[in-house]
C-alpha cells in the first residue's frame, strides 16, 4: 500500500482507501514523517466518510490506520488550492510530494 500511494502522488490519481470510519476517496498530494515518526499522507478528500463531519476538504492522515486502498483509475490535473509544498506537519521528513 505504501508503494501505491508514493505511485498516486507521483502519477497524480485519485484512490479509495478505508479510513475510520469508512471508505473515502481522496487526492493524495503529499507523503511523509510526522514528529514521532509516524507517517503522514496530506490528502484532499473528495468524497466518503469523515470522523469531522466534512467529507470535502483537507486531511491529514496516519498511514498505520489506512486499509484497502484501491487506483480509482482517475487522474486529478493540478494540486487543489491551498496545498503548501514542504507540509509543516511532516516535520520528520517528505518522502514524497506534488
Amino acid at each position: 500500500m505504501f508503494e501505491l500511494l508514493k505511485r498516486a502522488i507521483e502519477e497524480r490519481i485519485c484512490l479509495e482507501i478505508y479510513y475510520p470510519p469508512g471508505y473515502r476517496t481522496v487526492e493524495p498530494h503529499a507523503l511523509g514523517y510526522g514528529s514521532d515518526g509516524q507517517i503522514l499522507a496530506r490528502v484532499y478528500q473528495t468524497s466518503g466518510s469523515s470522523a469531522s463531519g466534512e467529507p470535502t476538504h483537507w486531511k491529514l492522515l496516519r498511514f498505520d490506520r489506512m486499509s484497502n486502498a484501491s487506483d480509482t483509475g482517475i487522474q486529478f490535473s493540478e494540486p487543489r488550492i491551498g496545498y503548501k509544498r514542504g507540509d509543516k506537519a511532516m516535520s520528520g521528513g517528505i518522502i514524497a510530494e506534488l
